[in-house]
């Protein structure tokens, strides 16, 4: 059995939230007021189980961490801990499973949501994982 994360994935193709207009924030007094930027912050949900077993070690996620995901957004990310569960389509069987969840805050580019879409397939590669979900969001953000 292999292992899916908390939500069913959500994702967008290429540049489609850079395109639409009626889901990215204006540059108008909200982003002004932040001293912000208009970007879209995605979550990614890591299911760690292969089988019926922890199969993502605490060691095996730092490296994927360190290999993986700061080389790809060096400038800041958010990971916690999570307990997931999910409805394992071929059996009905409900898995529960410790997960991670990822949070970044990057730009609205088609580049940057290619390198999001990268982390989840070398992901499900890498630990034999059926999905991660990605959950993208237009945000207004200000540091």
């Amino acid at each position: 059995m292999l292992s899916l994360a908390l939500l069913v994935p959500v994702s967008l193709g290429g540049g489609a939230l850079a395109q639409s207009t009626a889901e990215t924030p204006s540059s108008g007094p909200d982003c002004a007021l932040l001293s912000g930027s208009p970007m879209v912050e995605a979550r990614l949900f890591f299911g760690r189980n292969i089988g019926d077993r922890l199969g993502v070690t605490d060691k095996a996620w730092a490296r994927f961490v360190n290999k993986d995901i700061a080389p790809r957004f060096p400038d800041g990310l958010t990971i916690q801990d999570a307990a997931g569960h999910w409805r394992d389509s071929a059996t009905g069987r409900l898995v529960r499973e410790p997960s991670k969840i990822l949070t970044l805050l990057t730009g609205q580019d088609p580049a940057s949501l290619a390198k999001i879409h990268e982390l989840a397939d070398i992901y499900k590669k890498r630990f034999k994982q059926q999905a991660v979900a990605i959950v993208l969001r237009p945000a207004c953000v200000g540091f």
